[in-house]
């Protein structure tokens, strides 16, 4: 599989390393989700940002940027696999083409569960500590005497 990865000033820049944003959006580890049978379904809780995908039967992000609504929030926090993550749009779709080319083969992809496994832990820690930057503050001239 091939990671693609953002260009700024000719400089490689890994979304799990710095990430761009605050995350808001979704990501659904669907190879722990317990799907429809799940007793406190994310799909029931926010209907608006979650469905069941119809392949295999587990829960999926539908809606981006709910990330401040609460019952995503309440969705999120109530799972009990511990299987929806808050990531940034270029760290989702990364994770989401991984976790699309492990559903896809047949054959073992323990390697690539693992490395998808290990991207979610670095960007809740790496997320964690984004933090938003600062507003300049705004200069004028306008009332101001200049001799």
């Amino acid at each position: 599989m091939i990671v693609t990865f953002r260009f700024l000033s000719s400089e490689c820049l890994d979304p799990f390393d710095e990430p761009e944003c605050e995350a808001l959006d979704l990501f659904v580890n669907e190879l722990l989700c317990a799907g429809k049978g799940c007793p406190s379904s994310c799909v029931k809780a926010a209907p608006h940002a979650f469905t069941f995908a119809t392949s295999a039967g587990t829960a999926r992000a539908t809606s981006q940027g709910n990330g401040d609504d609460y019952q995503v929030h309440l969705a999120v926090g109530q799972c009990p696999s511990n299987c929806i993550h808050y990531a940034t749009p270029s760290q989702r779709i990364i994770l989401e083409e991984l976790l699309d080319s492990i559903l896809d083969v047949p054959y073992d992809t323990s390697a690539e569960a693992d490395l998808l496994y290990s991207l979610i832990v670095k960007a809740k820690f790496e997320n964690n500590r984004f933090r938003k930057p600062k507003k300049q503050p705004k200069s004028s001239t306008k009332h101001v005497d200049w001799y």
